[in-house]
């Protein structure tokens, strides 16, 4: 019987060594695919949760305001009685813009006159008279950056040269009265 079980134990022995080496490497590669999600998880959680790419990521930049000297100006109304006491604040990408924008000051601020003053108490009375002035503004204070738009060229040409980014983001308004 001795012999018998020294065979038999034998025997067994590279079997259960085999299905001992199947399950250590089951366990082994699901320890691996159990970090790899893990770690795809822990990633995902740092990027972006949009999902856009890294090439098409803004870096955030505080804006810079740029307060203009309130402006006083005769409307356009029948009459030549109404102006308008108005207060801007330029929002600007950064620093730099706001430093150029201060050495073209007295043309926009001519530029701006002019605009305002085409208009009448009417028109800037209302919210979406208000929003076009501030439109157009926007349009005037870019023109001498460069950045306001050429006329119209054929569509060939328009693929061809560059696009400028806008470094003026808006217009805000910190006074708006009328008399």
């Amino acid at each position: 019987m001795s012999a018998t079980n020294t065979a038999a134990t034998t025997g067994n022995a590279p079997g259960k060594s085999k299905k001992l080496i199947v399950i250590g490497a089951i366990v082994a590669l699901l320890v691996v695919i159990g970090a790899a999600g893990a770690l795809f998880v822990a990633n995902q959680s740092q990027t972006d949760p949009y999902g856009e790419g890294e090439s098409e990521k803004m870096v955030s930049v505080v804006p810079t305001f740029l307060p203009l000297e309130n402006m006083v100006v005769n409307l356009a109304d029948q009459g030549g009685d109404r102006f308008a006491q108005i207060g801007i604040t330029l929002e600007l990408q950064d620093e730099a813009t706001a430093t150029v924008v201060k050495q073209y000051m007295p043309s926009i601020r001519n530029g701006i006159l002019m605009l305002v003053s085409q208009r009448t108490a009417d028109e800037l009375l209302l919210r979406e008279g208000k929003e076009k002035l501030a439109a157009d503004i926007l349009r005037e204070v870019s023109r001498p950056l460069g950045l306001a738009a050429a006329p119209r060229v054929q569509e060939d040409e328009e693929a061809e040269r560059p696009r400028r980014r806008n470094t003026v983001r808006r217009v805000l308004f910190s006074s708006f009265i009328i008399q």
